[in-house]
């Protein structure tokens, strides 16, 4: 009989391969190692890995140096009955994370964690134990459902085993780190769907995802001299630089209904809304841990230099006397290159006014630190005076005497859609009927305008949220649309008092990935989809909001659920949050 381990350095993304091999190797016959570089920035990897069999006798090891694939095959004999075990451990070192030679470090790693009594055994009672610390904090507990236990806990499981617990250098893809899917760039979708579960959860893991778009300024601020704007433009898909990483064109698939070899890519472009999302979110953070040092140090200048860029972008329109931000996509990507979106637009004049805001809190606290980013950032007076302005007048559409806000200057005009009549089917609309028609109907991938509303819930009141709620929903591709969409809609579907919609959404959430409901798992996990479940969880049926206040609950339960339990981290306090059928116990 025979086991056999291998190192591949033959692994690529999505057709790219990123490294290059340097040197392959065996220190002696169970152990081997591979050391390569990436082929753009020249970072080394090495791994190791020895391969230890127990429990036979006169075990022969053998090691083929196959090209890129160092490979150790382990022979013996056993009879029927006969317990035999094979280990294998793995180290890895990359040149950004240790000072030392990479094949040095993964080498004395292997030797320390092999030779200190059983390897496995021992490292196997320290990942519990960590494990069961990030357990502690992080778990949601539902009892009276164990699909939606197990599913909500697997969707947390792929947002911990992402995070970057020492390195505030790199962040969470959108595919985390369990596909090829986007070349693990990263997308608004780190910042509104995951941080808020490692802002409650994990403070330090959502501080040093923060500092991943601090220390990414610079390619912001490249991007946005590009555009010829000042301040920052975060770049829709970013990489390790913080430079726009999206491609232009990208191949069609087989059967477009345009009949394009080819489709172009506009987010890299227009989908400007992303700048504002981060400033969001480190307000939000700043908001849940009150981590003034953060919001000194890094926080005010990402929220002052992007509104910078907004008082740049915005438009004024001598016939309508308002301000404007023409040729943009929203969340919704069905419809591109369109005006005024309103997601977009409101955000932004939200954005503008928090930036005040930061700005007038840093000269009563921190002065030094607000006349040194007014001088560096050129926030004289007539910058803030400007600010001010685009927020009186910028625009936002409405429906004629109706609570109803327009997703876009123009949505209302466009061709309305039953989606009902284009069942049954295993795509989406945009994949029936093509990028051009969908575009001129009224068809949502993700409905802005609730997005928007889930953001920033004090902004608006019940009625103004149903309203938008009854006229949105219907219009919105939940089931083979964007898999951000259903979370969010569970945490509104949930604040409306419709338990029932609420639960089936979060189901359709939560199973994203366990059961490959949109047949694309294999490109990778869901992360914004994770992150969104369990915000379904806690704010959604458990009714937690965050005030200036403190903490309010407003739990709504699905009827099946016996109880709802998880720990939040609020202003350097942790609590727990049970809830059972009924009041909060």
């Amino acid at each position: 009989m025979a086991f056999q381990i291998a190192l591949d350095g033959n692994v690529n993304n999505t057709a790219l391969q990123h490294w290059n091999k340097l040197e392959q190797g065996q220190p002696d016959q169970q152990t081997i190692f591979l050391q390569s570089a990436t082929r753009a920035t020249g970072i080394m990897l090495c791994e190791a890995a020895r391969l230890q069999v127990d429990g036979a006798a006169h075990v022969a090891y053998e090691i083929h140096q196959r090209e890129n694939v160092p490979t150790i095959i382990a022979r013996f004999q056993s009879e029927q009955g006969q317990t035999v075990t094979a280990e294998k451990v793995v180290t890895l070192f990359t040149s950004y994370d240790t000072g030392r030679n990479t094949r040095t470090a993964a080498l004395a790693k292997l030797a320390e964690v092999t030779t200190q009594g059983p390897g496995y055994d021992r490292l196997l009672r320290a990942s519990a134990q960590a494990w069961a610390t990030y357990w502690a904090d992080s778990d949601v507990e539902i009892v009276g459902d164990d699909e939606a236990q197990l599913a909500t806990r697997y969707m947390i499981f792929q947002l911990l085993i992402a995070a970057p617990r020492d390195d505030e250098y790199v962040s969470i893809g959108a595919k985390t780190l369990s596909g090829f899917g986007y070349r693990g760039h990263v997308f608004w979708d780190t910042e509104i769907f995951i941080l808020p579960f490692f802002i409650f959860t994990q403070p330090q893991i959502a501080r040093n995802l923060l500092l991943y778009r601090y220390h990414t300024l610079g390619g912001a601020r490249r991007k946005a001299q590009e555009g010829g704007y000042k301040g920052a433009q975060y770049p829709w898909e970013s990489a390790m630089t913080g430079e726009e990483v999206t491609p232009r064109w990208v191949p069609a698939p087989a059967g477009h209904p345009d009949g394009q070899q080819q489709v172009r890519v506009w987010t890299g472009d227009i989908a400007r809304h992303i700048s504002a999302d981060i400033a969001y979110t480190a307000w939000q953070y700043w908001r849940a841990t009150s981590d003034d040092t953060f919001m000194v140090r890094y926080g005010a200048e990402m929220i002052l230099d992007t509104a910078v860029f907004w008082g740049c972008r915005a438009e004024w329109n001598n016939t309508t006397e308002y301000y404007e931000l023409t040729n943009v996509i929203g969340p919704d990507e069905y419809h591109e290159q369109v005006n005024n979106n309103f997601y977009t637009n409101y955000l932004v004049k939200w954005h503008l006014q928090l930036a005040l805001d930061i700005l007038e809190w840093l000269r009563q606290h921190e002065p030094v630190k607000a006349t040194e980013l007014t001088e560096r950032l050129e926030l004289t007076p007539g910058v803030c005076d400007h600010w001010r302005h685009i927020i009186d007048r910028l625009y936002i559409g409405r429906a004629p005497d109706s609570k109803v806000f327009e997703q876009f200057e123009g949505y209302f005009a466009r061709r309305d859609v039953d989606l009902a009549t284009l069942e049954p089917r295993n795509h989406s609309v945009q994949a029936l009927l093509g990028i051009r028609a969908t575009n001129e109907t009224q068809v949502l991938k993700q409905p802005d305008v609730l997005m928007l509303f889930y953001m920033l819930p004090d902004e608006f009141d019940e009625a103004t949220l149903r309203a938008n709620w009854d006229y949105y929903t219907p219009r919105t591709d939940l089931t083979h649309g964007s898999s951000l969409a259903p979370g969010i809609e569970a945490i509104l579907a949930s604040r409306l008092g419709a338990p029932e919609p609420a639960y089936r959404l979060y189901m359709q959430a939560a199973l994203l990935d366990l059961k490959d409901l949109r047949l694309n798992t294999e490109h990778g996990i869901h992360g914004a989809t994770a992150g969104s479940v369990w915000q379904a969880a806690v704010f959604g049926f458990g009714g937690l909001r965050l005030t200036a206040q403190g903490v309010t609950a407003a739990a709504r339960l699905p009827a099946h659920w016996q109880r709802l339990r998880f720990k939040l981290f609020v202003r350097g306090e942790q609590r727990e949050f049970v809830f059972d059928n009924g009041p909060q116990s």
